[in-house]
């Protein structure tokens, strides 16, 4: 088997501006990743081939982006017995047909489902990487590391303003 990773499938190129997210999320977490575009109703036999290759390859987790019907995720969960994660993009009615699309599946066919758009394209990155880590001790270290960091980020805003309201509480006085 070759190195594992995780597969992220679009079903236009112009999904990549919200896929981006994933994309630097998961190599800031040095997250092994191939890319496709691919459709589950213009190149259904392409899909299904590239699902079964990256499945013999080392595939971990599949990450799958379609706006409007949104069907790529449902047809990639058919063909493969790992995780499938769909993220619903905003092409038309402001993403809610896309998100009930993909959310919508059939019993013993899941799709794991996240935000529509750039938040969900972030959230599926790392959920693809904490499914990694269950047999990656290392990447466990760097999810751990990562949300240290978040965490003291939130810590640091939240002071700078404190400092900001207190030095308008001190001017008003």
């Amino acid at each position: 088997m070759s190195q594992a990773f995780v597969a992220v499938l679009m079903g236009s190129d112009s999904d990549l501006p919200v896929m981006q997210a994933t994309l630097d999320v998961l190599g800031t977490l040095g997250v092994p990743y191939e890319v496709k575009i691919t459709s589950a109703h213009r190149t259904p036999q392409a899909t299904k081939e590239y699902v079964q290759s990256a499945d013999e390859r080392g595939c971990v987790a599949f990450i799958c982006a379609a706006g409007m019907a949104a069907h790529l995720a449902g047809a990639v969960s058919a063909q493969t017995l790992k995780p499938v994660i769909g993220v619903p993009i905003n092409a038309s009615l402001e993403g809610m047909d896309a998100l009930l699309a993909t959310v919508q599946m059939p019993a013993g066919i899941p799709v794991a489902t996240v935000a529509i758009g750039k938040a969900g394209a972030k959230n599926a990155a790392y959920l693809a990487a904490q499914i990694a880590a269950t047999a990656d001790s290392a990447l466990r270290q760097r999810l751990i590391d990562d949300r240290r960091a978040s965490a003291e980020n939130v810590q640091a805003k939240d002071a700078a303003l404190q400092t900001e309201l207190q030095a308008r509480q001190t001017a008003k006085a």
